[in-house]
């Protein structure tokens, strides 16, 4: 099972990497983003600077995308395989980090965009750390409050 866990946490960085990449393509060189279903240059109308801005907004997101799909990679193949318990609390930390608040755009925001991608990635990383719980079995039991 430690075999499927690393590779299944491979998988899920390489597709986030190539998701990130995909978007920031979008943004650098398609003028096709959009809001609510409205393209930003109708929202902008004539303001080039609001176009930009948008443009922007979704290359800073894509950039941390593939920096995190990149550090997520390095670790799977690397100290992951080797069964370094850090790594696989440190993915664990990584993945919760990005998608809770993602997912937080729901109750907060009232719009889903996104955070499905967010939970899938959760959900996917989980069953990877899931198929080697090593980490878990090695953790001293809890002592009761003195």
């Amino acid at each position: 099972m430690k075999r499927a866990s690393w590779i299944v946490l491979v998988v899920a960085a390489g597709l986030t990497l190539l998701g990130a990449l995909a978007s920031l393509g979008n943004a650098y060189f398609r003028d096709v983003e959009s809001l609510a279903g409205t393209s930003v240059r109708k929202l902008a109308g004539d303001r080039q600077d609001v176009v930009t801005a948008a443009h922007a907004r979704r290359a800073t997101a894509a950039s941390y995308a593939a920096g995190f799909a990149v550090l997520l990679l390095a670790i799977a193949v690397g100290p992951y395989r080797r069964g370094d318990v850090w790594a696989w609390w440190a993915t664990l930390a990584g993945a919760a980090t990005y998608a809770l608040p993602a997912m937080a755009r729901v109750p907060i925001l009232g719009t889903s965009s996104g955070a499905w991608p967010a939970l899938v990635f959760l959900l996917v990383v989980g069953v990877g750390l899931a198929l080697d719980p090593r980490p878990l079995r090695a953790m001293p039991p809890a002592s009761p409050p003195s």
